[in-house]
């Protein structure tokens, strides 16, 4: 599983001319399911998630977490997180996990982080969309179940 997290001012997501989540403050956060991940592997990127503590405190270092600084989350479901480039110039996805495990995955991690009683919007799961987002640093962190 990898969940790519990014600090931003600002994000959404947009389907078919509707924008279906949209944030200020808090982190738009791409994620990758592969046909090896569970539920077990959801939660232990989910408490790194929720843990991360790269807001700026008072003076100026990343100190602070998601809930400390009043932070939402943005979710969306990217399969092509897990392209596979060596062979020629067109991508294999068949790391990915199926639509159906990835599906159920992605349903399951948003509701574990509405769970922690933050505001959690989401991207439309196999949907066509739009990200549009400011990152603010920029700040990006990869989390890759893998290397955790």
């Amino acid at each position: 599983m990898k969940f790519i997290i990014q600090r931003v001012s600002h994000a959404s997501v947009t389907v078919e001319d509707n924008i279906v989540g949209e944030i200020e403050k808090g982190f738009l956060v791409l994620i990758g399911i592969s046909h090896t991940d569970h539920t077990q592997i959801a939660d232990h990127l989910i408490r790194k998630l929720l843990g991360l503590r790269i807001f700026e405190d008072q003076q100026g270092k990343t100190n602070l977490s998601l809930t400390d600084v009043g932070g939402s989350l943005l979710l969306v479901s990217q399969f092509t997180l897990y392209a596979d480039c060596k062979k020629g110039n067109r991508p294999s996805f068949t790391k990915a996990g199926s639509a159906e495990l990835a599906s159920n995955l992605f349903d399951y991690i948003s509701d574990s982080c509405k769970a922690s009683g933050l505001q959690v919007e989401a991207g439309i799961f196999a949907a066509k969309m739009q990200v549009n987002l400011t990152n603010e640093g920029p700040f990006t962190i990869i989390l890759d179940s893998d290397e955790l």
